[in-house]
């Protein structure tokens, strides 16, 4: 268990920024109850905002790109642009959250794990976040620690700290090009829809699914949390192969991210794409999707 300089016990306080604004979010989401808020052009941007957002922001950018480098874009800055729009996302900035994954990955499924499950469903899926360590507060010694490549960038520093202005933006945008409905589904709603689909692999991959390596964690593959996160279900094929670009490592399992990270290979924008090696097969079990 996490203990202080002094051999105590970890103080923990409310994170009322994150808990206030998400809640907000959640609230603007009821909206969709409302049927005059209701329009198929708010639906069909709710689910693309998901994949821009989500699929590339979050799972692209600031998963496989920015915490474990499975993959390099050219030109450089535009790796900027990719982390601006997973900060439409509403999950932090990414400094922040790359940290705080890749000390889920040090110490996965243990006490010390940023969303351990040990401590329950509801806590790996959302209460994490709510009740933050004092020592562990996303500063600056934390940062270098966890994320000192991101916290050396004077540009990625500057979008951690303003991570809150891309939202914003977004929001202002669909409300002036399309008003309430636009608003209410490209933006309470999709947002809500990425949080928790984002969450997802956090608690249900931990707990529910299949295992096809061995891993020193009880990470799974979940088919339905894959589906909703464009291969991030494949969550222990990637416990297995932290740094591979490619989760999705059967012919069932689809893995959109993987596909997007080809097309930009193929276009050349994407370079140095990073698979597990032929080696690594000694870890594999004779799982089948169930």
């Amino acid at each position: 268990m996490t203990t202080t300089t002094a051999g105590l016990q970890p103080s923990y306080r409310i994170a009322w920024g994150p808990l206030i604004w998400i809640g907000a979010l959640h609230a603007g989401a009821l909206l969709a109850f409302n049927f005059a808020y209701f329009s198929w052009s708010g639906l069909l941007l709710c689910l693309l905002l998901h994949w821009l957002t989500g699929g590339i922001g979050i799972c692209l950018t600031y998963h496989r790109l920015l915490t474990h480098r499975s993959f390099a874009v050219r030109p450089a800055w535009l790796e900027y642009v990719m982390t601006f729009i997973g900060n439409s996302a509403s999950e932090g900035g990414a400094i922040g959250w790359v940290a705080d994954h890749r000390r889920h990955h040090a110490f996965s499924d243990q006490e010390d794990d940023t969303h351990t499950p040990l401590r329950g469903f509801f806590w790996a899926h959302m209460y994490w976040w709510m009740r933050v360590e004092d020592q562990n507060n996303h500063c600056d010694a934390y940062y270098d620690r966890w994320a000192p490549d991101l916290n050396s960038d004077p540009v990625h520093r500057w979008l951690d700290k303003y991570h809150f202005i891309a939202p914003l933006a977004l929001f202002a945008a669909l409300y002036l090009a399309g008003g309430m409905s636009w608003l209410v589904w490209g933006g309470f709603v999709r947002t809500v829809f990425v949080l928790h689909s984002t969450w997802l692999v956090n608690s249900a991959t931990h707990v529910w699914g299949y295992r096809s390596h061995v891993t020193r964690d009880k990470s799974t593959n979940l088919w339905w949390v894959a589906m909703l996160t464009y291969g991030e279900g494949w969550h222990n094929n990637h416990h297995a192969y932290q740094t591979s670009a490619r989760h999705g490592m059967a012919w069932w399992e689809i893995d959109m991210t993987y596909l997007a990270i080809q097309v930009m290979k193929f276009f050349r924008i994407a370079y140095d794409v990073r698979l597990p090696k032929v080696r690594d097969a000694e870890t594999s079990l004779s799982g089948s999707p169930s």
